[in-house]
């Protein structure tokens, strides 16, 4: 997710008394928002938790508990209808989105869409389609590397890719608030740069994300991917869970890094940009594949790079064509 943000003033000199100040207010600040600013997990999710664990759903049940909340129902099924599940009947009704889309990706959804609600009333229309577009696209590549992998839970792998950088949110809301106030900002490419967010903020998202995770009761496997998908190696309850959204979470970053001068190039008709045959994606297998997934073998990464290259460049228009028209 790129920063839009720019700094107007120029930072206190790093290690200062100052500048160790103004981290210590803004990790405090940011403290604050996860105890106080955060929405509460709204009940009719803890609602749904309890109808859809249920052997037998009852539909009627689960369309009545999210029509408590019209707007919530509207966002589900503008999203259902979007090129990102890929559905080939339209969604009419909340009981049909249970049936089409499945229980547990009904339930995350829910979930998400609280979490865009409130997100989008401190956040701009750029950043939080920056923030979705990353998310889904490490959403849909998770579960392809899971089912190249015969992970067993294929379901868990999407969402926990589609909430793994949650934690951002709340650093974002701080980042605005300081931009508000004219004050120093951190580097324009702090998101998902952990050293740069301890830096500025006191906090990465990794550690906010944990903090969420617990607030909202979520199992443990997901809160090992929240705080240890860039450290795969650190994790506690599911390795192999937290190293298949690593390795797509690594996948898109690389992915950001080769689009970034291609852009700028493409400004420039006279200099030679790079292109889907020549960049070093498409003939290296990515090194972070090994730290992602040590146990893997040589060939079967081979077979994760070519589905993560492919999967990529069918899915990234879809998944900005399918936010296009959720929004």
């Amino acid at each position: 997710m790129n920063s839009s943000v720019r700094s107007p003033n120029s930072p206190p000199q790093p290690g200062s008394i100052l500048a160790m100040e103004e981290v210590e207010k803004r990790k405090q600040r940011l403290l604050y928002v996860l105890s106080k600013g955060l929405p509460t997990l709204p009940t009719y999710v803890l609602d749904l938790n309890a109808l859809l664990s249920n052997a037998s759903v009852d539909l009627k049940k689960v369309g009545a508990v999210i029509r408590t909340d019209p707007s919530l129902s509207a966002q589900v099924l503008r999203l259902c209808n979007s090129a990102l599940f890929g559905l080939r009947r339209r969604v009419l009704s909340i009981e049909q989105a249970a049936v089409l889309l499945g229980t547990e990706r009904l339930r995350t959804l829910v979930l998400a869409c609280s979490v865009m609600q409130f997100a989008g009333k401190r956040l701009s229309g750029p950043q939080m389609a920056a923030f979705w577009q990353h998310s889904f696209l490490c959403a849909l590549l998770s579960e392809r590397i899971a089912r190249q992998v015969d992970y067993f839970e294929k379901e868990q792998a999407y969402l926990a890719g589609l909430l793994h950088d949650i934690g951002q949110l709340p650093l974002w809301i701080v980042a605005i608030e300081e931009a508000t106030k004219n004050r120093p900002l951190p580097p324009t490419d702090w998101p998902d740069n952990v050293a740069a967010e301890r830096d500025y903020f006191g906090m990465d998202h990794c550690k906010v994300g944990r903090s969420m995770a617990v607030a909202w009761n979520f199992m443990p496997s997901f809160i090992d991917v929240f705080e240890n998908h860039h450290y795969p190696n650190r994790s506690q309850h599911d390795p192999y869970l937290v190293g298949i959204v690593a390795a797509a979470d690594r996948f898109l970053m690389t992915q950001s890094a080769i689009s970034a001068p291609a852009a700028a190039d493409a400004e420039q008709p006279s200099a030679a940009s790079p292109t889907p045959e020549t960049s070093p994606a498409e003939n290296e297998e990515p090194t972070f594949l090994q730290e992602c997934l040590p146990l893997l073998a040589e060939a079967e990464r081979t077979a994760v790079v070519e589905i993560l290259q492919t999967e990529y460049i069918h899915l990234l228009p879809l998944v900005q064509l399918g936010l296009a028209s959720a929004s």
